[in-house]
């Protein structure tokens, strides 16, 4: 596994840091890592080149990112086909179509490159910079202890133990350093699961990158971003949980969706399937879980740095990866990974995306009653209108989409404060009159609503207890942010009303 790496003291280690899996995040941290001097070993329980479903889109902030790794350096990287305009549909139809909008410091555009290559170009990275790399090499286990942690891992010869000053599970969203750390899976409501697939033969322009919704797959959405001369990545994202449960898998959802949905489909009548429809599970953040402890650190899918709204994974994986190593800078120096030591790493995360992560959350919270589904299409469609009608309000929305804007800027978009946004809401889900006031159809939505309740009182009850807990959490999170007073109030008044007309515990 390599030479053993002596410390001032009387125990030796095999790595300053040993990192579990070798994608974005992993190599990401590999490589800021052995830049700063630090022994690194990467594992990873595959052999690279390999695929991973994704949606490969690589947005502004990312390729910031893999411009500090020096990857874009790389040959063969400015191959990477470029998107620098997005359309929206709901239902087949378009609701809005525009270029990126221009953000300071940041690239208007972002680049679509599959897994295969792009996980590779950030593994050279970390070896050009000495970081050592263990392919076929996969954790089992690990103990953490005052001095050291210790790792179990196996390969085809066989098991070894290894012992480090500091771990860093980046294995993904089923990452076994996650579970191990918080002593269990994540639950149920956090988890996604993506399907997707490659076409070649696909219509329409190369930079311009398609975003879809459909009543029959909320709370989800499904995308065709081009990869290049005719080729697409076309897939589909949607939560585990939902009101009531889909009986499609995500892969069969996607077939009748790429037969059924008129915009999609005219992009693909001519194209052909390259390989299967592969699926993945996805985990989304939550704040509750622990993302650091002594001698241990979870970054990107393993932290659940997944947002829940657009499926951003990969420039939080990279994000994670730089605040990490400025952490583990200063803990390197004093030869010390106690859990204080570690505590700026969660910080910086809170700080940075808690506030967005709940937004998103909360918003695919009250999505996932799809009962309302209508409702929501009725949301959408106002949005889009008013984008059409408004350049300002357009450039923020594919600012959003594209990942150079902040999520928190949906508020804009809602017309309003963050507390107004919340109460306008709550009293719109309280009443039928709620519902008529966003321009639904009232008796229909109202009628399929009493249903549900009758048919699955107790889902109905789950989802209004975790709908009413994601608007305290964004409700705190605004307020910790700048909304104080009177907006405060708002959100508790907002929590409150759906406490009180839904009777939730």
């Amino acid at each position: 596994m390599g030479a053993m790496v002596k410390t001032a003291g009387s125990l030796r280690y095999d790595a300053d840091v040993i990192i579990a899996g070798a994608g974005p995040a992993g190599a990401a941290a590999a490589t800021h890592l052995a830049r700063l001097g630090a022994s690194v070993l990467l594992l990873d329980r595959v052999v690279f080149p390999r695929d991973k479903v994704c949606g490969d889109f690589v947005g502004p902030s990312a390729l910031i990112e893999l411009d500090a790794l020096g990857v874009s350096q790389m040959d063969g990287f400015a191959a990477a086909n470029i998107g620098w305009r997005g359309a929206i549909y709901v239902g087949g139809a378009e609701l809005i179509s525009r270029p990126f909008p221009a953000v300071t410091s940041m690239p208007p555009y972002g680049r679509v490159i599959p897994r295969f290559v792009l996980d590779k170009f950030i593994l050279d990275a970390a070896r050009n910079a000495g970081a050592r790399v263990r392919e076929g090499c996969e954790l089992i286990h690990f103990t953490a202890d005052r001095d050291s942690a210790t790792v179990e891992v196996a390969n085809s010869q066989g098991s070894l133990t290894l012992r480090c000053r500091l771990l860093i599970g980046a294995d993904g969203a089923s990452s076994k350093v996650a579970r191990l750390l918080r002593g269990s899976a994540p639950p149920r409501r956090d988890r996604f699961v993506a399907s997707r697939a490659y076409f070649t033969n696909v219509e329409g322009p190369d930079e311009q990158l398609d975003l879809y919704f459909d009543a029959s797959c909320l709370p989800g959405y499904y995308w065709l971003f081009p990869t290049g001369k005719g080729a697409a990545n076309v897939g589909l994202g949607i939560a585990v949980e939902s009101l009531p449960a889909h009986d499609f898998t995500p892969a069969a959802m996607l077939r009748r969706l790429i037969r059924e949905d008129k915009a999609l489909a005219a992009r693909l009548r001519n194209a052909r399937l390259r390989g299967k429809i592969a699926g993945w599970p996805l985990v989304t953040y939550n704040h509750r879980l622990p993302i650091m402890s002594g001698r241990v650190m979870l970054i990107g899918d393993a932290a659940g740095l997944i947002n829940p709204l657009n499926g951003e994974g990969i420039q939080y994986a990279l994000q994670s990866a730089s605040w990490a190593a400025e952490t583990l800078a200063h803990c390197l120096h004093a030869d010390n990974f106690s859990a204080p030591a570690l505590a700026p790493f969660a910080a910086r995360v809170e700080s940075e995306l808690r506030y967005d992560m709940a937004l998103a959350r909360l918003i695919v919270h009250l999505i996932s009653n799809r009962t309302l589904a209508p409702l929501w299409i009725e949301v959408f469609k106002i949005l889009a209108g008013r984008a059409r009608r408004n350049g300002s309000f357009a450039d923020t929305l594919a600012g959003i989409f594209a990942g150079l804007l902040p999520a928190r800027d949906v508020l804009k978009l809602l017309g309003g404060t963050a507390g107004e946004a919340a109460q306008t809401l709550a009293a719109a889900l309280a009443s039928p009159r709620g519902w008529a006031a966003l321009g639904s159809g009232t008796s229909q939505i109202g009628f399929r609503f009493a249903c549900e309740a009758a048919k699955d009182p107790a889902g109905l009850a789950l989802w209004l207890k975790n709908a009413s807990a994601s608007m305290a959490e964004f409700g705190a999170r605004a307020a910790h942010s700048g909304i104080a007073g009177k907006k405060k109030e708002m959100f508790l008044q907002a929590q409150k009303l759906m406490q009180s007309r839904f009777r939730i515990p």
